[in-house]
Order: structure tokens, then sequence, then C-alpha cells
């Protein structure tokens, strides 16, 4: 059991060159095409012996244009085919309304992996590719791809778990911190490598779907497209506050965007020497225009109704001194009024 464990020896670089000569001249695609269009067309067969007769020997294989050209031909054709398989899976699940943005877009993928393997399977057989004879470096190869692919194999299982679990759906807003910033936008497209996010800054993110799995991430439109909005207002202590909350939470109604129910309020927050503080509390249930918008529009409405009534809202630049009615004010106050215009009072001390 022991020598199971132990490390095959790596193979010499004249064994990997034979290997990989090999791989390449087992196309047997090539030679059969020949003998097809040979026995169809003596001219056309004419022109690929000739074809066929530019070459260079690769220890025992020989590579031509011909065979060149074959193995060109077959993978453009096998991508075309892919590209619109994929295009036509995109447009048969378009069509399936009955099933979630989510779970159609899940389909999709799926239906485009599974083609691309077709496609891939069907140009190996078209070339004659015999697949045992990269054994020889297909251990070195593998893990070389392995480590290579690491992330992007990561986050194609991501982008699969993501629409699965229907965590994350086109069309939600989300919020995404990474620990240095705080990305707001709205999901346009779930990937199989990365989510296309599209901020009110019209700006477009590509964060990996593995980010969106391992980072913390707020989803606004989960299980509910409500979302609160927290505005800061300040009241003089001289105002009557029973009349300043009625016309904030009058004025948020009236905005377009704000729901009635759940229905808006005013909190006070505090008291302090600068005035009241409000927080008025509303809720939307379209995020994705945007909060600034909402918030200028409900305090505009705000201070209409506020100079309507004659509601007073503290004001920083100015200060109101008062002084008590005391013995002392009252002769300072007498000796200021004798005193004629230019002349000094005179202390009676």
């Amino acid at each position: 059991m022991a020598s199971m464990l132990l490390p095959a020896s790596s193979p010499s670089p004249e064994a990997t060159a034979t290997a990989v000569a090999k791989a390449a001249g087992n196309i047997e695609g090539a030679d059969a095409l020949k003998d097809v269009v040979t026995e169809k067309s003596m001219t056309a067969g004419t022109v690929v012996e000739w074809l066929d007769s530019f070459g260079f020997a690769l220890g025992s294989t020989r590579i031509s244009v011909w065979g060149v050209i074959v193995v060109l031909a077959v993978i453009i054709g096998l991508y075309v085919f892919a590209r619109v398989g994929s295009k036509v899976a995109h447009r048969l699940f378009a069509r399936l309304t009955a099933l979630d943005p989510a779970r159609r877009l899940l389909g999709e993928k799926l239906l485009s992996i599974v083609i691309w393997l077709i496609a891939i399977f069907i140009g190996i057989d078209l070339l004659g590719i015999d697949l045992t004879a990269l054994t020889v470096f297909s251990g070195a190869f593998g893990l070389a791809i392995g480590f290579g692919l690491q992330k992007t194999f990561g986050n194609l299982l991501a982008g699969i778990i993501l629409l699965m679990d229907r965590s994350i759906k086109p069309g939600d807003v989300i919020a995404v911190n990474d620990g240095i910033s705080n990305t707001v936008g709205q999901v346009k497209k779930i990937g199989l490598r990365a989510v296309s996010v599209t901020t009110r800054d019209m700006k477009e993110y590509l964060i990996p779907n593995e980010n969106l799995m391992i980072n913390q991430v707020e989803n606004w439109s989960y299980s509910s497209r409500n979302v609160r909005v927290r505005l800061q207002m300040v009241v003089d202590h001289s105002a009557d506050l029973d009349l300043a909350e009625t016309l904030m939470i009058e004025a948020a109604k009236a905005s377009p965007r704000v729901l009635n129910l759940p229905p808006p309020a005013a909190w006070i927050t505090q008291l302090t020497e600068d005035g009241v503080f409000y927080e008025i509390r509303i809720w939307i249930n379209d995020p994705e225009d945007g909060l600034a918008n909402v918030r200028s529009d409900v305090l505009k409405r705000i201070w209409r109704s506020f100079r309507e009534n004659n509601v007073p809202i503290p004001n920083r630049t100015t200060r109101q001194v008062h002084l008590d009615q005391t013995e002392a004010l009252k002769e300072l106050i007498a000796v200021l009024r004798e005193a004629k215009p230019g002349e000094t009072p005179k202390n009676n001390n």
C-alpha cells in the first residue's frame, strides 16, 4: 500500500514531445475528408493533394497545410455551433414566462454549458484525436489547469449556487461591503463569472460571484421591496411641536414615492440648545430609483409647510441673549439714558 502513495516519476522531455506529436498526428478526420473529396471530384482531390504536400515532420508524425486547415475549420464551425446554440437556449428560456427570472437564467446557463461540452466532444470525434496519447502529461497539465482556473471554477459554481438558492436575482437592489467600500446598485445580469451591478451614477460594476458568497451582502428586495428611509429635521424650541409633527407627516404623505402603509412617522430624537431634533421615517418600494431624490422631495415639502404655517427653524448664525431684570441692570439702564450722546457715563462709585 505504501508503494501506491509514491509519486510517479516525471516523464522525460523526449517522451512528452513524442506524446504531443502523436496526439497531433492522430487526427484521422483530415485524411478521411481528403479521401472523400478525392472520390467526389478529381480536381478538388488534386488541390487537396497539393495542400497536403506542404508540411513538415515532427518525430514520427507529419503535419501538413491541409491538416491545419481542417482543424481550423472544425474549430470555427463548432464555435459557431455553440454560440448559436447558446442564443437559441436564451430565446427558448425567455419564452418560459411560467418560471421566475432566476430559474430561467439558471436553466439557460446549464443548457449553454451542455452545448459547449457537446461541441467539444464532437470536435474530438471529428478530428479523430486519440486522447490516450495525452496520458503522459495529462497529470501535470490537469494540475496546472486546476491551479490556474481555480478562481474561474469557483466563480462558476458560486454563480450557479446563487441562481439555485435565489438569494440574488436580476432586478434586486443590493449593497456589497468588501471591507473597504459599500457598493449599492441594481443587479442587471448574473453571468458565469461575475454579477453586473449598475449604480445610480450609471456606473456598472462587475463583481465576481465568489465575492457575493464570502462578503456581506444587503439585499434590499430579497423578501420584500419595501425600504425605510430616514430624514433628519430640526425645529426651534418656540415652535408648536404638535403642529410641526403634523406638517412633517402630511408633507411626507404628499410625496408620490412614499407609501401610505407602513405610514410615515416623526420621532423626537434629541433636545439640545440648537433645537428639537426629529427623525422622519418613510417607506418606499422602488429603491432602484434612488434615495437622495425622495429625501429632497420630502424636505422641500416640509420647508414649504413650515413657512406657510410660521413654524420656526433654528438659525444657528444668530444668537438671542436674555437678561434678567435685576436692580444692577436697572441702574445701568438709567445711567445710559441720562448720558448725552458721545459722553462717557460717569461712575457714581
